[in-house]
């Protein structure tokens, strides 16, 4: 065929629709050309929306997270009264930390160090590592066994009984 049967030929419909991959070059170079307009026209606006984009960007990767699992507790050792244990904190690193004692189960829940007089009385605040004897048992807060009674083994407080949080007895 020549050039002039091509040009007398009807055109067909697909021939006449841009195709997919036009349409989305010239979507993108519209976008592109607004975008710039704005830039020049109004930089504040065209920073703050970057800006905007950036920090909706970042919220949604920290929001992500990651598919790790639940977050481990600390597991409460199954105690058995009679047995020899020593007091660690669970919530601490600190080896001068110390583990508190109380006299009746829950009070720890009501418990505030803000007063110096509550630090210093003796026998409530236990070195970490002190060797207690569980004693008995005490539920609370719909947890099964959660303080334990507990008899000091050694130092100035040998005999004297407590009760402690029963993930703070090792």
């Amino acid at each position: 065929m020549s050039n002039q049967e091509n040009e007398n030929q009807p055109v067909t419909e697909e021939q006449k629709q841009p195709t997919d991959v036009q349409t989305k070059k010239t979507a993108v170079s519209h976008f592109l050309a607004t975008l710039m307009k704005i830039k020049q026209d109004n930089p504040a606006l065209f920073f703050g929306g970057v800006g905007a984009f950036l920090v909706v960007g970042a919220w949604l990767l920290a929001m992500a997270g990651s598919d790790g699992g639940p977050v481990k507790q600390s597991a409460i050792k199954e105690l058995k009264l009679g047995q020899r244990y020593v007091l660690k904190g669970a919530n601490t690193y600190d080896a001068l930390s110390t583990v508190r004692l109380v006299s009746v189960p829950g009070a720890i829940a009501a418990y505030d160090d803000s007063e110096e007089s509550d630090r210093t009385r003796a026998c409530q605040h236990m070195a970490q590592g002190t060797p207690v004897t569980a004693l008995a048992f005490a539920d609370a807060y719909g947890k099964k066994n959660s303080y334990v009674k507990v008899r000091i083994e050694t130092g100035e407080c040998k005999g004297n009984e407590a009760w402690a949080l029963a993930i703070d007895v090792k």
